[in-house]
């Protein structure tokens, strides 16, 4: 007799489980040990309030700053990266949980589903995350290594867009998940592919676009954040602020030495 399939809860985790970018915090945590200068780290904290402000992700930002932090981590150590890692959970991560979220993901766990992470990020952190929130597992952007030290470069696609609603779909081939009967949870419309991919969509602090979708077609929606009149007033000082960063600093540089 067949087993029967499982049904799993997919999570985002950027404005979805915490405050603002992961990659902002592990970029904190780089420039603590001297990975990059004080520059650089500009863009990715413009790039963080403007995300924890409106939720806004631009897709060329994000492949701009992927690529930058793929080639400020070259050369170094994966064990290294593992070890900063934890240290960026407990100083950053942590504080920036939102309790809504995690009451969400325990409620899927205490019925007996699983619950994955799903992220641009290194899956080296989202796997931090998921192990130390005791969720099931977790997907990520895959760094290419060489005996112990990374390359530089990554291992298929970034995982964002499209690219989560692939990983999904070979997730539950290998571990017999039923899509059609599983959920998915992202503030972002640019994981409609994700939401649109299983039975059982939900949006947390949605941004406008994906606000709309959702009310369309009867989405749940959950929003934690506090001060949204607050957010439309100083946003736009934000993206402005963001704007002028990007046109100075276009593209984050290693630092030489």
């Amino acid at each position: 007799m067949p087993l029967q399939a499982k049904r799993v809860a997919f999570f985002d985790i950027d404005n979805t489980l915490i405050r603002g970018s992961s990659l902002y915090f592990l970029s904190k945590g780089m420039y603590q040990r001297g990975f990059f200068n004080k520059r650089d780290i500009v863009a990715f904290v413009l790039a963080n309030l403007r995300y924890q402000l409106v939720g806004e992700r631009n897709e060329d930002e994000v492949d701009r700053i992927q690529g930058a932090a793929l080639r400020v981590v070259k050369g170094h150590n994966v064990d290294e990266l593992l070890e900063m890692g934890n240290d960026v959970y407990d100083r950053y991560v942590s504080p920036a949980l939102w309790q809504g979220t995690l009451e969400l993901a325990q409620e899927h766990l205490s019925r007996g589903e699983e619950v994955w992470l799903i992220t641009a990020s290194p899956v080296e952190i989202a796997n931090l995350i998921a192990k130390r929130l005791g969720f099931s597992g977790a997907l990520g952007t895959r760094a290419a290594e060489v005996n112990g030290e990374y390359t530089g470069e990554i291992i298929g696609k970034l995982l964002h867009g499209s690219e989560k609603a692939r990983a999904i779909k070979a997730l539950a081939e290998e571990k017999n998940i039923d899509l059609a009967n599983s959920y998915g949870y992202s503030d972002s419309h640019n994981d409609l592919p994700l939401l649109e991919a299983v039975g059982k969509p939900r949006v947390i602090n949605p941004d406008t676009l994906l606000r709309i979708r959702a009310a369309k077609d009867s989405w749940p929606i959950y929003d934690f954040r506090r001060g949204r009149w607050f957010k439309i007033i100083i946003a736009p000082v934000i993206n402005r602020l963001a704007a002028i960063a990007g046109g100075l600093n276009p593209a984050l540089k290693r630092r030489k030495h």
